[in-house]
């Protein structure tokens, strides 16, 4: 939440006992002249640690999550660990950098794991997208096993998952956003990165790679997860 109910309702008392037994007496502005000087600090923008230094994943929730949150990367509270990302799941591995960041920091904080999953390898790459050819992490190398793997195969269908996870006043909550697709025979683009010149959207004739920056935006599956949190910090 941006702010606590009590907190609202302890800065209207204490704005009426400001202003008095007068407070019939005067214009309605300076009630709410002296209420938001007492709700200075209840009504403060929200600071957020994304456990991220990459610049599109930051931009994009900046965008959605507005001015009310300051979202913060890990660069600017000085963090410079490699953050494993040991589970076997996406909503695992989310979870494991929001609670390296927040153990750590003690900061309120979101973190994301992403992966594509293609019907016809039975969901992989999976949680292991972003090194699925080996290390060092390659995505054009990712690509094309991908397309290799797919080779003869018709079933083209494939998804892209994004799982957040929120920790903030020591509650965890996490959050889903996908968009489906398939799998091209080949790519196509040269825009976004990771896996786009080889998934087209579904509804779509062309990839990602050959969307633009704001198309691929609105129908994101971070972005998707990024509005369902947004959604949560305004509830």
């Amino acid at each position: 939440m941006l702010y606590d109910p009590k907190k609202v309702l302890s800065c209207i008392h204490n704005t009426y006992n400001i202003i008095g037994r007068q407070r019939h007496n005067l214009p309605v502005y300076v009630f709410f002249r002296t209420f938001a000087r007492q709700s200075n600090q209840v009504f403060r923008m929200m600071k957020i640690v994304f456990a991220t230094n990459n610049a599109h994943k930051l931009e994009e929730a900046r965008q959605i999550l507005g001015k009310r949150v300051e979202t913060v990367s890990l660069r600017d509270i000085g963090c410079t660990d490699d953050i494993a990302e040991t589970a076997t799941t996406l909503a695992g591995n989310s979870e494991l950098k929001a609670r390296y960041i927040y153990d750590k920091y003690g900061l309120d904080c979101f973190a994301d794991d992403t992966g594509m999953e293609v019907e016809a390898l039975e969901g992989a790459p999976g949680v292991y997208s972003a090194r699925y050819a080996g290390e060092p992490q390659d995505f054009a190398r990712n690509r094309q096993k991908v397309l290799r793997e797919m080779e003869g195969k018709e079933n083209r269908k494939a998804c892209f998952r994004t799982v957040i996870t929120l920790l903030i006043g020591g509650e965890m909550h996490q959050f889903e956003g996908r968009v489906d697709g398939f799998i091209t025979r080949e790519e196509h683009g040269t825009g976004g990165f990771g896996y786009d010149s080889i998934f087209r959207p579904e509804g779509y004739e062309v990839t990602f790679a050959e969307l633009t920056a704001e198309e691929k935006n609105r129908i994101s599956h971070r972005g998707r997860a990024i509005e369902k949190l947004c959604a949560y910090l305004n509830s």
